[in-house]
């Protein structure tokens, strides 16, 4: 197949017509030509290489890897590099196994990593551990092309010997290691960097991201639906007032500051994690798009998601040359990036209207292993007519929570709950055959009456409930186990609930069903009385114990200052 067209060199950082040659799904001839107009090309609009998110876990936009394609290639996405850290929690080498062979079904480069931290910490119950062995196991196949974010970097740093076995594996096969490594900085850096962790995804201001270039690390903008760092890493001016000592950035301090070249400092553009609706919208296309309002290049903000993770994951796309694989897409201009048409290994997946490949079921198995809950479960008992309790006090969508306090009155042995103080019930069930349940206090939810529940629960994914009533809050966690995990809301009114039963995590229907029973349960629970836009993400993170201050697991209420477990009631 031969053509000709306008294209974007990202190799050059420049524009022109070409003749195209296409054999076997590979560029076999690029050419300059000459043309006397813009209409004198066969391809109406710019050919761009095909765009690449370069860090993602596919779980989190809850539905199969088939089905992620599916939508992703309307945004022009034709590759990512996955980390499948939520499914290994779950199912380890198996679900990681399992993942790769459903990415396979569909014209689509699924690339991943190798979980490294499976569990995240020895202080909750997962359905998997993956040691170093598992990691070689994993790491020496082809779908595999990097170590996936290390978060343990206090095992990194404390010189953890398990911890070091695997980054030495990934080492060893020559496969980049992805870090994680939030606020890390002088010296506990530079013990973290020394074991050639190469990338960071978690920089939240230009400081930090600063002193991360400089030692070497490859700097990923997050631009995703949990975590959206992009305008304040974007925000040069105010970057600018946070350096202490700008003379001792040398060189980088006048590009960055003075000329306004933002492209030495930031190389990737990621997602993280992306959630059914946000998915609908758009994906890197629209990111690409946020950056160029924000001040980047626009050739910069296309090489940050082409040639540069292509280059530093080892793979052949990403650009429009010869010998690489035909990924790339028409885009009616450079700056909007509204997708025509998108092509994988030079056919056709997309044609501006209609997806043009099959996706097949992810075939499951029913990972909830836990018994029907009791009101009874969710008691937490007290001799007295009053006790004051530790509680969580969380935010709108955001990972970090606050310690708070709160006097409860005791009713027949039992500790309640108070709407008036927003003083809510939280707990945690084991849902790997251990039948065990943490119980707690949460303040934040402004929920009314009834509950919900969810198998979505970072990072060991147990079933998580807020609730008013420990009845409700039985109902809500057995509606989940009997539809083998998702998410439910039950009032005395009304039971409803997402099926999730690939892994407690996605399900086999397409992004649009998701989304709108999604959107039908956030409603349902703002009829509740929660306040908050984002109820079922922001109770996800609720137990993800490596993120302070304040978390519970299924074993326990968690001080993430002091990393170890705290009472419910005080004294």
């Amino acid at each position: 197949m031969s053509f000709t067209a306008f294209i974007f060199d990202v190799v050059s950082d420049t524009i022109y017509p070409a003749r195209i040659t296409v054999e076997n799904g590979i560029f076999t001839e690029v050419t300059p030509i000459s043309v006397n107009s813009l209409t004198d090309v066969d391809v109406k609009g710019l050919m761009v290489p095909g765009f690449i998110d370069s860090h993602i876990h596919i779980e989190s936009s809850m539905i199969s890897p088939a089905q992620f394609a599916k939508i992703a290639v309307r945004h022009g996405t034709t590759a990512v590099v996955c980390d499948p850290h939520e499914i290994a929690n779950v199912l380890g080498i198996e679900g990681v196994e399992a993942m790769i062979e459903n990415a396979k079904q569909v014209p689509f480069n699924f690339y991943f990593a190798a979980p490294s931290c499976v569990p995240a910490t020895p202080f909750e119950t997962s359905g998997a551990v993956l040691d170093s062995s598992d990691i070689e196991y994993l790491i020496k196949k082809d779908e595999i092309v990097a170590l996936g974010e290390m978060m343990n970097f206090p095992g990194v740093i404390n010189g953890d010997e398990e911890v070091l076995r695997k980054l030495e594996i990934a080492r060893q096969y020559g496969k980049p290691i992805d870090g994680h490594a939030p606020g890390l900085s002088n010296q506990d850096l530079d013990k973290y960097l020394a074991q050639g962790i190469s990338t960071d995804h978690e920089c939240s201001t230009v400081t930090e991201a600063l002193e991360k270039k400089m030692k070497g690390m490859k700097i990923m903008v997050r631009d995703g639906s949990s975590a959206m760092d992009m305008e304040g890493l974007f925000d040069i001016d105010e970057g600018q007032r946070e350096i202490e000592n700008p003379e001792s950035l040398g060189p980088l301090y006048k590009d960055i500051f003075e000329r306004r070249i933002y492209s030495p400092l930031f190389d990737f553009i990621v997602s993280d994690d992306k959630h059914p609706s946000d998915l609908i919208e758009g994906h890197l296309n629209l990111s690409v798009r946020k950056a160029v309002d924000l001040g980047i290049d626009v050739l910069k903000a296309i090489n940050m998601v082409t040639i540069n993770p292509a280059y530093h994951y080892c793979l052949n796309c990403g650009a429009i040359v010869e010998g690489a694989q035909a990924d790339y897409i028409i885009v009616d201009s450079i700056y909007d990036c509204n997708v025509l048409a998108t092509y994988i290994g030079g056919e056709c997946v997309y044609d501006g209207e209609n997806v043009l490949f099959d996706v097949p079921d992810f075939n499951a198995k029913n990972t909830i292993n836990a018994s029907k809950k009791t009101a009874s479960d969710f008691d937490i008992h007290y001799d007295g007519e009053e006790c004051e309790v530790n509680v969580i006090e969380c935010s709108d969508g955001d990972l970090l929570t606050k310690k708070a306090t709160a006097k409860l009155k005791v009713k027949n042995g039992v500790v309640q709950s108070d709407i008036v103080q927003d003083v809510l019930k939280i707990a945690v069930v084991e849902r790997y055959g251990g039948n065990t349940i943490s119980n707690g206090f949460i303040k934040g939810f402004c929920l009314r009456k009834g509950a919900i529940a969810s198998s979505v629960a970072h990072d060991s994914h147990n079933i998580i409930v807020v609730g008013y009533n420990s009845e409700m809050m039985a109902q809500a966690v057995n509606q989940v186990i009997d539809d083998h995990g998702g998410i439910s809301v039950v009032s005395e009114d009304f039971t409803d609930s997402l099926p999730l039963p690939i892994a407690g995590l996605m399900s086999n229907e397409d992004v649009y069903d998701v989304a709108e029973k999604l959107s039908e349960l956030h409603d349902l629970t703002a009829a509740l009385g929660c306040t908050l836009k984002s109820p079922f993400m922001t109770m996800a993170f609720m137990a993800l114990l490596v993120i302070p201050s304040i978390k519970i697991s299924d074993k326990g209420l968690f001080d993430g200052d002091e990393f170890e477990f705290m009472d419910v009631i005080i004294n």
